[in-house]
């Protein structure tokens, strides 16, 4: 079994943190778990980790990953890191809906 496949298995926030051996503050798991095991795979995706190979490489660098959603998180806020879609959408600019007139008519359409 790879170490991706035994991440899969787990099911809280502080298992990953546990099996991979990084330690972690309970109060900011609590707030931002979820950013942080979301980062965590954004992370893993640009990184060659995904890649079959040496299995302590592998650990490793899931690791290192983890820890560096993880520091994220502790100098920042989950808004202000805008991991989720509801987060980026709140600073996006609103889109008015506006349709002029002159949209309207057809070329030639002259009344």
């Amino acid at each position: 079994m790879t170490v991706l496949d035994e991440l899969k298995r787990l099911a809280a926030a502080e298992d990953f943190f546990r099996v991979l051996g990084v330690p972690y503050d309970p109060q900011v798991l609590n707030v931002a778990r979820l950013h942080i095991l979301r980062r965590m795979g954004a992370y893993l995706a640009d990184t060659a980790a995904q890649d079959e190979g040496d299995a302590t490489r592998q650990r490793e660098m899931c690791r290192a990953q983890l820890q560096r959603a993880y520091d994220d998180f502790t100098r920042s806020t989950p808004i202000s890191e805008r991991v989720f879609k509801v987060h980026k959408d709140a600073v996006r600019p609103a889109h008015s809906g506006f349709v002029g007139l002159s949209e309207l008519t057809q070329p030639g359409d002259e009344t």
